[in-house]
């Protein structure tokens, strides 16, 4: 038996292969740095108060050649005699002498109320707003604008103010929380025109307070980092897919069928693939409004098989003979990463999957969605920390055996000796890189959270956003790579014949855990080496 790459390679090309690794890594990191720009941006919109008083149907523009009759402060006369139902508050996106992009990729759309303090008109606890919310959109600026979505929506107005409410202190402003009013999962037009209505009666819309203006922040992704993003999706796809049909194709060659180690590793590679495929292409020609739901399925995917590929890692690592290469081994372990799994999606399906037939909705606009919400993300949080723990145990069990296995080192044949502990080195060096990953996503998550989004290096600015995004990105697919590289079967002969009798004379237990069950070899002899009975 050849081995694995892991157990043939040299220290010296294995080092080669750590700062390949390591230089891939921090150019993945300095391309979003230096390169990208921020992720996202975010642009204020200050919503034109057009006068409708006959409640005709029809989009009103803020500006322009046909631009709505408007009322620039509800203090003037002319407010006075309208009725608040006469008001929709429309907002034309972009701004003018620009243009939207499908380079954009999304669009999120917040509202903030500027709302000011009355002692007769105040703001009630746990008030829900009514918005009557309209959507559309063109190409030019001089075609009629096309219907995209009508909807009314509810939404809890949360409202705050720092000073005593007293007759003082009237005409100051609350403080209140933005409020998500929309979503779209691409941005395939040039313009979009939102018109916005706060229909009033006896029970509709009471105790919101005075509302003087409403702010209306734009949210989408930078064309220059969806290019950044969609290139390195294009250069890692080929290059993760090749790996993956080479690794498979050394496995094919062996005397033996695969075993379960080496059929995960595959299924992480293709898992791999999938998130890597760069379908953003297709869609800056088409309106798919799915393009978020889907980039969550690809990552979910992924991020359930590197689950499963750590668990099952250590563990056939760990496991002995009468145990490894049965799948049942890890029934809880990934049954808990598929049910977290599970509930992140029913939850993701309950926001984004609503939102291709209504832009408008929001699983957190009532009390009933909020509670389910927080429920599967607790339930789903919960798995996650059962799962890390007993990810931790499973680890420290591995280095347990393998000091354990270190200890019979000396009591071995000098050739012997020397290739365990070569094998040792190894596997702990790929453990040691798997932390690593681990660490630099915190690290980076960390960073991401308490900055303002850039630094200044110099003369260079550098996105630490996009730094973050980009560098676990190309994290994920050299650590897939390495994974790949270093497990799949060796071509190298290097073990001598008579070195391996005199083991085999010296070492007969050791040599009788080379068999799995039903007598086939393992992928590598750190996956028997390492094993419970190796301790015996």
């Amino acid at each position: 038996m050849s081995g694995a790459v892991i157990e043939n390679m040299s220290t010296k090309k294995l080092f080669f292969l750590g700062f390949f690794i390591l230089g891939f890594q921090v150019l993945s990191i300095m391309v979003g740095a230096l390169i990208a720009p921020s992720p996202t941006s975010a642009i204020c919109y200050l919503a034109t108060k057009c006068i409708n008083r006959h409640r005709v149907h029809g989009w009103l523009m803020p500006w322009g050649s046909n631009r709505c009759q408007q009322v620039n402060s509800f203090d003037k006369p002319l407010a006075k005699t309208l009725d608040a139902n006469d008001i929709v508050f429309a907002v034309h996106i972009p701004l003018p002498n620009t243009q939207m992009s499908p380079w954009f990729q999304f669009m999120l759309a917040v509202l903030q109320f500027d709302i000011a303090f009355k002692m007769i008109n105040q703001i009630e606890e746990d008030v829900i707003i009514t918005i009557d919310a309209g959507l559309a959109h063109r190409d030019d600026l001089k075609s009629e604008w096309t219907t995209a979505r009508h909807s009314v929506e509810q939404r809890p107005l949360r409202c705050t103010f720092s000073v005593p409410k007293t007759y003082e202190n009237e005409g100051r402003f609350y403080h209140c929380d933005p409020i998500p009013i929309m979503q779209l999962g691409s941005v395939a037009h040039k313009y979009f025109l939102i018109n916005l209505r706060l229909p009033v009666n006896d029970t509709v819309n009471v105790g919101i307070g005075e509302i003087k203006d409403i702010n209306l922040v734009g949210i989408h992704q930078n064309g220059g980092f969806t290019k950044v993003w969609i290139s390195m999706k294009t250069v890692f796809t080929p290059w993760i897919l090749v790996a993956s049909v080479w690794y498979w194709h050394r496995i094919g060659l062996l005397a033996r069928p695969p075993v379960l180690l080496e059929k995960v590793i595959l299924v992480l590679g293709v898992s791999m693939t999938i998130l890597n495929v760069p379908v953003e292409w297709l869609s800056l020609d088409c309106d798919w409004t799915w393009m978020l739901l889907l980039e969550d399925a690809q990552q979910g995917v992924f991020y359930t098989t590197l689950f499963c590929f750590w668990i099952i890692f250590c563990g056939e690592h760990l496991m002995d003979q009468s145990q490894r290469n049965r799948l049942s081994t890890y029934w809880w372990q990934v049954g808990l990463v598929m049910f977290g799994s599970s509930i992140l999606l029913a939850f993701d399906l309950s926001e984004r999957g609503i939102h291709l037939n209504n832009p408008f909705y929001s699983v957190w606009a009532s009390e009933i969605g909020t509670n389910i919400s927080i429920t599967f993300i607790l339930v789903a949080g919960t798995s996650v920390c059962l799962y890390f723990l007993s990810l931790c145990g499973m680890v420290r069990c591995v280095f347990r055996n393998i000091g354990g296995k270190i200890q019979q080192l000396p009591a071995m044949p000098e050739a012997r000796r020397l290739r365990y502990k070569g094998m040792i080195f190894r596997f702990k060096f790929l453990m040691l890189v798997t932390l690593a990953c681990a660490a630099m996503t915190v690290i980076f998550f960390i960073l991401n959270q308490v900055s303002d989004g850039h630094w200044l290096w110099g003369a260079y600015t550098l996105q630490v956003n996009s730094a973050f995004l980009t560098g676990v990105y190309g994290m994920w697919n050299l650590y897939v790579f390495t994974i790949i590289f270093l497990y799949a079967p060796s071509h190298k002969h290097k073990r001598n014949i008579s070195d391996i009798q005199q083991a085999d004379l010296l070492e007969k237990p050791e040599s009788q855990e080379t068999q799995l069950n039903g007598g086939e070899p393992g992928p590598t002899e750190t996956y028997r080496i390492t094993g419970k009975v190796a301790q015996e």
